[in-house]
């Protein structure tokens, strides 16, 4: 066994994969984490794994992206997603989790693990020794400036937003419908029809509502996959209406038609009791969210457990300071995990940690890290991260379009993913014996 510990700073998804890892090949840990003692504007919970935005890890299918990346990481041991599995809520073909009970596992896990030393406090410098950092997307003043000043160059930024979050028993189901759409799983959501007056009315205060100040915010820098809503609005009457609203393949009960515009909400927790609104995002003030919201007919008497929020995510011009272990170049025994590197999404800030850990695991116990491949999604990933042809960075959820191609046609969209699918999950059962 190997003496020398391993410094992780922040006990997010990334950091507590990467800390999971490092202990379970044997090197001792030493977790930092500044909640409770500071928490950034997004974080409300004292727990690791703090799941801020969404409840959903998305797609469970391996003909998609996220399914994939979802499957490899289990095959390999992830703890993130050991933790996600036992705490899932029904979500159709999603896999989406009781967010508190699944914080809560997470933190029991790392507690729990007899190689792993949690220490609280906000980390101002960068440790001595091998470190990896994931400190998330928020990433304290003290220890940017820490960063920054190590690696030099240019940080990045984009702005990130959260939906809001209504209790179950104010939605007025006369007004609403569960329905999965096409049919396609069990009905999981609750929809919120409009008629074309009621979502004229709508668009029109969602447009029109106050936002929250925030410094500096371009439309050009929202990162598109957490667009919010009201910015999106404003692209035209009908954007909405064929993305986050549209209706088609949900028809209503009622009428057995499809209504002019649907509002999905998602189960939160496993109780049922919470549900957030799908799409929903947004940084308008507090109280102009509960105004325009409830303008919903299903939720014009809804309780707001929790409101929208708007932050600063910073990440780092990875392609130029990072290799496909998320190693820093200039100094080896230093590595980023998370969003911070511009992976963006839960599941890829995991693959992430999972690959930091591993490999500052390995290197600590004098072994190379198995070359990751376009080949798997964990790899893919990785590879777009360190890939220095990449000029103009931008943060990438995990996707087919960075994994290798077959090298040869196949009918279909979706059978041509399953195939890519079938091909990184024999590479993984391969890097299993490897790693």
């Amino acid at each position: 066994m190997n003496n020398e510990h391993i410094t992780v700073v922040g006990a997010g998804l990334a950091g507590c994969e990467a800390a999971w890892q490092i202990a379970q090949r044997g090197i001792p840990v030493r977790l930092h984490e500044m909640k409770p003692e500071k928490h950034t504007p997004a974080h409300h919970s004292d727990d690791f794994a703090e799941l801020v935005c969404s409840n959903s890890l998305r797609s469970d299918e391996l003909s998609n992206a996220a399914g994939l990346l979802k499957e490899e990481l289990r095959r390999l041991g992830s703890l993130i997603l050991c933790c996600a599995d036992a705490n899932r809520v029904e979500a159709g073909g999603a896999l989406a989790v009781d967010r508190e009970a699944f914080a809560q596992s997470v933190t029991e896990k790392i507690k729990g693990h007899p190689l792993i030393e949690t220490v609280y406090g906000e980390v101002t410098e960068i440790p001595e020794g091998r470190v990896v950092i994931a400190s998330g997307p928020l990433t304290s003043d003290a220890l940017f400036e820490a960063v920054h000043h190590k690696v030099g160059g240019e940080f990045l930024h984009f702005y990130d937003a959260a939906a809001p979050i209504v209790t179950a028993e104010s939605i007025d189901m006369d007004s609403a419908y569960a329905a999965s759409r096409y049919g396609k799983g069990t009905a999981d959501y609750i929809n919120c029809p409009f008629t074309r007056e009621e979502y004229d009315a709508f668009w029109n205060a969602l447009t029109t509502a106050e936002e929250a100040p925030v410094h500096g915010f371009e439309d050009s820098k929202v990162f598109e996959g957490c667009m919010p809503v009201e910015v999106n609005a404003r692209r035209g009457y009908d954007t909405l209406r064929f993305g986050i609203l549209k209706p088609v393949g949900l028809p209503d009960p009622k009428t057995g038609k499809d209504p002019y515009a649907v509002l999905q909400l998602r189960r939160d927790n496993a109780a049922g009791s919470l549900y957030n609104l799908v799409g929903c995002q947004t940084h308008l003030k507090w109280g102009e969210q509960k105004r325009v919201f409830s303008m919903i007919p299903a939720l014009r008497n809804a309780e707001f457990v929790r409101y929208g929020v708007m932050h600063r995510n910073t990440f780092l011009d990875s392609p130029r300071l990072l290799d496909a272990t998320y190693a820093l170049k200039a100094d080896r025994r230093l590595r980023f995990a998370g969003q911070m590197t511009g992976v963006e999404g839960y599941v890829e800030s995991t693959a992430s940690g999972f690959v930091a850990g591993v490999a500052a695991a390995l290197e600590a116990q004098g072994r190379a890290m198995p070359a990751l491949g376009r080949d798997t999604a964990i790899g893919a990933l990785a590879c777009y991260v360190s890939d220095h042809t990449v000029t103009k960075f931008q943060p990438m959820n995990v996707n087919f379009g960075i994994l290798e191609p077959l090298g040869y046609k196949v009918k279909g969209k979706r059978e041509k993913n399953t195939r890519i699918s079938e091909r990184a999950l024999e590479r993984i059962e391969v890097l299993k014996g490897e790693i």
